[in-house]
């Protein structure tokens, strides 16, 4: 019956993905131990990993001592060179074309950079035909690609295939941009939120054993963040839950944003949004210490560093800046540690690196939050390190899902 068939191929594509995952995970275990971890026969076990050994897939590991007179286990491993997953990922003024091993181990990675509101078709050509010159100098045959991830600033249509608004990446808006990255490579390809990807690389490459609902928040050029529930990131209806940066914040008055609307969190609290304000201060009275750093520097070159470094050694009205920044940021935090009670909310951004200003939003953090919220609150141990891989691992995360077929 074909329904009944049907059924089977997805209980098989099911069982093939939940070995892959966990022997991502684990590094190696033996056929016991992966049956019991997936609640199959060892019969059932055995010919799985034989399926996927005549793969390529799977590859036999080290023996196991023996522990009596029967016969010595032998671990089964994942092949992370079973195949190749290319990545794109699109952000402000920033595109990295890049390629990863199954295990998210980077084989290439090129950034190139674009002017803000770039024309989608011509931006798009551009990176195609880098990523392809790029697989080719790598000798990357066609047959070892599993899929093509496609990591973008903005909002993304519900079956993932356009991206219906960059936020001032690409000009055109509702632009189908995996079927042009599909005609222009002849691979298929997947797609999400360039925030979502990273929180994606994050849980696809962690080892801590962290598992439930986390926060993902990333403060670079602007602020972006992604939501995970029992382990599953969420989308939302519009494909727009965790928008934190573009909660409004300022009713009237507020800076136009890049989303369109004006007065959002993201024009108070962002990287950008603190360099702005501190410069527009920037005087020899006012900002003494930013003052300083501007005669030898130059004020195009002034980091955000140099602003925290300012309000940190005596520049009140830098200061002022940096508290704004910090407790609208913090204010939005607790009202998702209220809302969501996630374990974990993972910070991510070169922001972060700062000890001052991460001091700062810890710091806020605790003001206000009762002892019976237990949410961790902490750094990226990854952080800086998922950009040139996100977007990859997002066929990597797919063909896992496919149970090791490519997209």
């Amino acid at each position: 019956m074909p329904f009944e068939g049907d059924n089977m191929m997805g209980v098989k594509r099911n069982n093939r993905s939940a070995a892959l995952r966990i022997l991502h995970k684990k590094g190696g275990m033996s056929r016991k131990r992966l049956a019991e971890a997936i609640k199959l026969t060892p019969a059932a076990i055995t010919k799985i990993v034989s399926e996927m050994m005549s793969d390529g897939l799977l590859r036999e590991g080290n023996v196991l001592p023996s522990e009596g007179a029967g016969r010595r286990e032998i671990l089964v491993e994942l092949d992370p060179s079973a195949g190749v997953a290319l990545g794109v990922l699109i952000n402000l003024r920033q595109t990295i074309v890049s390629a990863v091993w199954l295990d998210g181990s980077v084989i290439f990675s090129e950034e190139i950079p674009i002017e803000p509101h770039a024309d989608a078709d011509s931006t798009t050509a551009m990176l195609a035909g880098r990523l392809l010159a790029l697989t080719e100098e790598h000798r990357i045959s066609r047959e070892r690609i599993v899929g093509l991830g496609l990591a973008v600033r903005g909002i993304t249509s519900s079956d993932r295939r356009r991206l219906n608004n960059s936020f001032g990446s690409l000009r055109q808006e509702n632009y189908p941009l995996c079927e042009r990255m599909e005609a222009l490579t002849g691979i298929p390809c997947v797609m999400d939120n360039n925030v979502r990807a990273l929180f994606a690389a994050q849980m696809f490459l962690s080892d801590d054993g962290t598992s439930g609902s986390q926060f993902f928040l990333r403060c670079e050029y602007g602020i972006g963040a992604a939501l995970s529930i029992d382990d599953r990131i969420w989308h939302g209806v519009t494909e727009q839950c965790a928008e934190i940066g573009h909660i409004p914040v300022i009713k009237r008055g507020g800076k136009p944003c890049s989303c369109g609307k004006s007065g959002c969190l993201e024009t108070i609290a962002s990287p950008s949004a603190i360099r702005e304000d501190a410069l527009a201060l920037l005087s020899e009275e006012r900002t003494p210490v930013l003052w300083k750093l501007c005669q030898e520097h130059g004020r195009d070159n002034l980091t955000v560093d140099d602003i925290l470094n300012a309000a940190r050694n005596g520049d009140n009205g830098v200061a002022t800046v940096v508290d704004n920044a910090v407790n609208a940021l913090g204010s939005a935090l607790k009202s998702v540690i209220y809302l969501t009670d996630p374990g974990k909310i993972v910070l991510y951004g070169g922001i972060f690196e700062n000890p001052y200003y991460l001091s700062r939003l810890l710091s806020e953090m605790r003001e206000g939050v009762d002892s019976g919220h237990v949410t961790v609150v902490e750094k990226s141990v990854f952080n800086h390190r998922l950009e040139n891989k996100a977007a990859g691992l997002l066929a990597v995360r797919r063909f896992f899902e496919n149970g090791g077929v490519s997209l």
